[in-house]
Parts: structure tokens; C-alpha cells; sequence
């Protein structure tokens, strides 16, 4: 008799225990990582490129500063108030050049210069070799970018635009900006939005439960990226249980408010 009703016990048991387990599997970052450590992939060190719209700052140095002075832009900007005992002081700060939609910038005595497309590296290297003819000496050229920011929206804990000051940012390392997943956030279907140099958007889907997806050219992201992680269907339905719940209880006060008011004016 007691056997029997083990027997009972665990068959009603067990359809809670495998919902579990599929539950479990849900929710583990990059499962299954062994495989990734056996293949022994080696992948390039990334490096952003530069896009239309990037806004940059370019410093040339070398032991001469009055040869590198033209090349260095700078603009005033005010850090006290004018009064009637003191003047305005300013401090100069460095000029940057906006990108545009073609990949140029408008650099001084140089002229155009075409970066779009380009590592930092490389546009170092390019502005440092069109500008031998006017330093004899090897300068030193240091291009940054003063915009890099990504997005992170949706079931994650402090959604929010982030800056990214040293221009590299994996997908991992954006949700940890934005306080981690919540709990109703599908691990399996995060949405990266990108826009190419040519403006097109693109959507990909992205399964972060799979190892695999730090192998993808979509783990590393770029400039103005917008990382959304998608409800699961349990958020979805507490949503809607939500808006029908205030919904009827709207429409209870109103039906009750006219019920007194009847009430009050046949008395």
C-alpha cells in the first residue's frame, strides 16, 4: 500500500520537476562552454571603426609644438562669469570634427580627409602620413572618439544610454551597465538594432543561453548600438492582467458613483 502511493507521489511530482529543469535551462549565460574551450578559435583583437556622425578629437604632437600648433584647433570656453571686478577667462579646449554622412571630417591645412570606414589606428597612421610634408619629424597623432555610447532597453533593471570611454563594449559587459537582466527577460532572444555606414538598420536576434555567441560578430558592439532584451510571456500577461484590472476598476467607480447619485435623487 505504501508503495502504491510512492509510486503516485512521483508521478504527480514529476511534471513540476521537468518544468524546472526546462525552466533552469532557460536562464544560464553561455551554456555549454566547454565546446567553445575545446575549438580553440582565435578571433581578431576588435577595434571600432569610425561611422558617419562620430564626433572626434585628432591631437598632432612632436618635440616642435609650433609645428603642430596648426593642426590643433581649439575654442574658448568660458569657466568664470564677467563681473564688474573681474573679466571673463576662458579655457581652451580642443576642436572635434563631426564625421559626415560620406566618412569625412574638414581638417585644418590638411583639408579633407575620408576616416569613415577606418580604426583609430588607421586614421592615425593616414593623417600622420599626409602630414610629412609639413613636419620632417615623425609626429604623434591620437584620434579618439568623444560620442561612443550604446542603449540598453527593455526587461533589463536600469535601462539607460551608457558612454563608453574606452570605445569597446561587449553585449555581456552592456547588460552588466544596465543592472543584468530581469527575471522576465528572455535570455534567448535579445534584439541588437544596428545602422550601418549607409544608414540601413538591421535587427538580430542574439541567444545568450548558447556559448557560441561570443564567437558571433555581433558579441562586440558599436557606436549608437541598441541592446533591447524582450519579455517573456509571463510579463507579457501580468501586463495585460494589469490594464483589464485598472480598466474595471475604473468602470466599478463610475458605475458606483452613478448608483449614488440615483439614489441620492429619488430619496
Amino acid at each position: 500500500m505504501m508503495r502504491n502511493i510512492d509510486e503516485k507521489l512521483f508521478w504527480l511530482i514529476l511534471p513540476f520537476l521537468l518544468v524546472g529543469c526546462q525552466s533552469y535551462k532557460r536562464v544560464p549565460y553561455l551554456q555549454d562552454s566547454e565546446i567553445i574551450n575545446q575549438s580553440m578559435q582565435q578571433t581578431e583583437i576588435y577595434d571600432a571603426k569610425i561611422m558617419p556622425k562620430d564626433l572626434l578629437t585628432i591631437v598632432v604632437s612632436c618635440t616642435s609644438p609650433e609645428l603642430a600648433a596648426p593642426f590643433n584647433l581649439t575654442v574658448a570656453s568660458p569657466v568664470g562669469i564677467a563681473t564688474s571686478n573681474m573679466n571673463t577667462t576662458a579655457q581652451p579646449t580642443l576642436q572635434t570634427y563631426l564625421v559626415t554622412n560620406n566618412g569625412t571630417v574638414d581638417f585644418p591645412v590638411l583639408g579633407e580627409l575620408k576616416l569613415g570606414g577606418m580604426t583609430k589606428k588607421e586614421a592615425e597612421q593616414l593623417i600622420v602620413e599626409k602630414l610629412k610634408p609639413y613636419i620632417k619629424e615623425t609626429p604623434i597623432v591620437t584620434v579618439r572618439m568623444v560620442n561612443y555610447k550604446i542603449s540598453v532597453i527593455g526587461e533589463v533593471t536600469r535601462p539607460g544610454t551608457f558612454t563608453i570611454n574606452n570605445e569597446k563594449v561587449n553585449l555581456l559587459e552592456a547588460l552588466a551597465m544596465a543592472g543584468d537582466m530581469t527575471v522576465w527577460g528572455l535570455r534567448d532572444n535579445v534584439k541588437l538594432i544596428r545602422e550601418n555606414a549607409d544608414g540601413k538598420q538591421q535587427i538580430i536576434t542574439l541567444d545568450l543561453n548558447k556559448a557560441e555567441t561570443i564567437l558571433s560578430p555581433y558579441y562586440w558592439l558599436q557606436q549608437n548600438d541598441i541592446v533591447y532584451v524582450t519579455p517573456n510571456k509571463a510579463k507579457a500577461r501580468n501586463s495585460d492582467i494589469g490594464n483589464s484590472t485598472s480598466l474595471w476598476f475604473s468602470a466599478t467607480s463610475i458605475i458606483v458613483s452613478l448608483a449614488s447619485l440615483l439614489v441620492t435623487i429619488f430619496k
